[in-house]
């Protein structure tokens, strides 16, 4: 296990209810009659990525505009830079253990990555959240709009594994997703998901563990699923051994 490769909405922050804000508020500043609810959002998640997600919710919504492609860039483009003014404010928490993990990783030299179908500014803004040094922590960070496909497309981890210039078997991938889980697997690599608010109810078929986040001293997490059944922090020497097993399984 040579490198850790994070997605990001959900598994390093909630950010997936700021994300649904930021949407609400874009579409009201563009005089959208359209609002999302938790309910709803939750939903439309299956649709990878946020141009996506919009242009799908229009397509299916009968008294909706028909925007063009170009415009609905522009609303999302909009859309970005209202995410990035709620997480600069401090509003989006960072998941348990995640900073912690970063941390221990690095003592360790165990390699850092991201792969996730957000923008790239989404990314840096919450990563300066945790320290402006944060940033630099990641060997690469690839992108929604860096590879031709989107999760499930498991174009982001290979895209990502290229640039470690790792085997898909020396990283250990961690979502929060079905889609994210699916996207890491058809690449190759085993994954540990720590689902989120939004992801609770979905399914995560053959990952290497499930969890509710990846826990802290004072706040172990539960594991759903996989090689330990009690409250754990996952620690590299847990990943490590989790790691073991799903090369076993192999």
């Amino acid at each position: 296990m040579k490198a850790l490769i994070f997605d990001v909405d959900g598994v390093i922050a909630e950010t997936e209810e700021g994300h649904r804000l930021a949407f609400n508020r874009a579409f009201a500043e563009a005089g959208l009659d359209i609002e999302w609810s938790p309910e709803l959002y939750e939903r439309l998640l299956w649709v990878t990525g946020g141009k996506e997600r919009i242009a799908h919710y229009l397509y299916h919504c009968p008294e909706c505009p028909k925007l063009l492609d170009a415009d609905i860039a522009r609303l999302h483009r909009r859309k970005t830079e209202l995410y990035n003014q709620i997480v600069a404010s401090d509003e989006v928490p960072f998941r348990p253990g995640v900073q912690r993990l970063w941390r221990e990783a690095r003592e360790q030299g165990v390699k850092l990555a991201i792969a996730t179908t957000t923008s790239l500014p989404n990314v840096e803004v919450l990563l300066r959240q945790a320290g402006e040094a944060v940033l630099g922590w990641f060997e690469t960070i690839v992108a929604g709009d860096m590879v031709p496909q989107k999760k499930p497309a498991p174009d982001v981890y290979i895209q990502a594994l290229t640039n470690l210039g790792l085997a898909p078997e020396e990283a250990v991938a961690i979502e929060d997703s079905h889609n994210g889980l699916v996207a890491a697997q058809r690449a190759g690599s085993p994954t540990l998901v720590t689902y989120s608010h939004y992801t609770r109810e979905q399914r995560f078929e053959g990952a290497m563990a499930v969890l509710e986040h990846l826990g802290e001293p004072e706040l172990p997490a539960r594991v759903l699923a996989g090689p330990r059944s009690c409250a754990t922090v996952v620690t590299l020497d847990v990943l490590r051994s989790w790691h073991r097993l799903a090369a076993l399984r192999a």
